[in-house]
């Protein structure tokens, strides 16, 4: 390593500045947060935003700066405190119980993440390896992905609250929130490619390797559904016919109480619904969030449409211009394809191939990105997935039509309708 009153190599300069505003971005997004908020687990799915502070340092550490074989952790209980799922690295807390960890404290957790910040940036002055060289991308991946998942944990937590506490006064976006266009993109039959290449830059194990699909000739909704789309879907019985259910999200239905979306509630003056700037008037005009995947699927039936393949919604992605600005990254968007492994598929080497494919089984994709995922993390190849009756994410969903043959015979391929 240089001495201390050397200048840094550019390229490790560079690291150390991206590094350092990646992890300053989670700082600021619990900066309103009292201690009392940051310990607290509302449900078994969320974690406490002490624990996801703690859990990003910890992955630095346990990925990149324990890769030296003399080295010294911070503090060798933390090895299993912040564990999140890596059965490779011993014991750690279940999932269901990190709000029960008062201990250390959010100071502790701190200072932690102060030192883990400070042997990084010495490690990034040294030359990393190929494989180091990708860890340290997939862990700033990696913390963007906790970012946005504190926010929906903390809307989870505060909407617990009977006081329905106001704690971000402007909602914590990445990106504007962009205006409707009407109409539908409409593909024509053909072979696509999708998934990412080595040399597309980043990516996560799961959306490797690149592959050709062939995809029949497909239409989307250049918008998102939207909350007034909803209410219709509401108003015309939709979570009380079991007709446009499937058979899980019907007994779910039940089972949990379904009548709206997450964090709706019926006043005496219409709809309100909590968000991280507190409770607020329903607004029509914007796209639906919090609903399972099998509210989208119901709903998609009800509209007589159906929910994209995960194929599709990247070859839009991919190919429709500026037709869709990116498919309106306001909410991740749920697709009709089970989360499975491509053909090829090879997950990350070492104790990160643990990341992605070890949840390949019983989950849905969902493409896209939301108003709350960092713009440097979001690109066409991303698949997120959740469970089908999970909705605290912010996941809404935009609707597929099939082209009939005669219809396909006069549709150019990505024509505006």
């Amino acid at each position: 390593m240089p001495p201390a009153s050397s200048p840094l190599p550019l390229a490790s300069t560079v690291l150390v500045e991206r590094y350092k505003r990646v992890r300053a971005k989670t700082l600021d997004l619990v900066s309103g947060l009292s201690p009392e908020d940051m310990v607290v687990q509302s449900m078994p799915d969320a974690s406490p935003a002490k624990w996801h502070l703690a859990h990003t340092s910890w992955f630095f550490e346990a990925m990149i700066l324990s890769r030296d074989s003399d080295y010294q952790p911070v503090d060798p209980r933390f090895q299993a405190l912040f564990n999140s799922y890596y059965e490779a690295l011993g014991q750690r807390v279940a999932r269901p119980d990190r709000g029960l960890m008062t201990r250390p404290s959010l100071s502790e957790v701190v200072s932690y993440r102060r030192e883990i910040d400070r042997r990084m940036a010495a490690r990034l002055a040294q030359s990393l390896s190929t494989i180091e060289t990708y860890l340290f991308e997939l862990g700033l991946n990696h913390e963007q992905q906790h970012q946005e998942l504190l926010l929906q944990d903390a809307l989870h937590l505060f909407s617990c609250s009977p006081l329905k506490p106001t704690v971000w006064r402007v909602e914590p976006r990445t990106a504007p929130r962009a205006f409707s266009k009407g109409g539908q993109v409409r593909f024509a039959e053909g072979l696509s490619v999708i998934g990412a290449a080595k040399n597309d830059g980043f990516a996560f194990d799961n959306e490797m390797p690149a592959q050709r699909v062939w995809l029949n000739a497909y239409a989307l909704d250049a918008d998102l559904v939207t909350n007034g789309d909803w209410l219709r879907f509401m108003e015309d019985g939709g979570y009380r016919n079991p007709a446009l259910w499937l058979s899980d999200g019907w007994a779910t239905l039940h089972q949990l109480g379904w009548d709206s979306p997450a964090y709706w509630t019926a006043g005496s003056t219409g709809w309100t619904i909590y968000t991280l700037t507190g409770e607020v008037d329903l607004d029509p005009a914007a796209p639906v969030r919090h609903v399972s995947y099998y509210e989208a699927d119901a709903y998609a039936r009800w509209a007589g449409a159906r929910l994209p393949t995960e194929a599709e919604w990247e070859h839009a992605a991919r190919h429709s211009g500026n037709a869709f600005s990116n498919l309106d990254t306001e909410v991740w968007q749920w697709t009709r394809s089970a989360y499975a492994p491509y053909a090829g598929f090879s997950p990350t080497e070492g104790t990160a191939s643990e990341y992605n494919g070890k949840f390949m089984v019983n989950q849905m994709v969902l493409r896209g990105g939301s108003f709350a995922t960092p713009r440097d993390h979001l690109r066409p190849t991303y698949r997120n997935f959740y469970y089908p009756s999970q909705r605290w994410a912010f996941c809404g969903l935009r609707l597929a039509h099939d082209i009939s043959t005669t219809e396909e015979a006069t549709c150019k391929p990505f024509e505006v309708t």
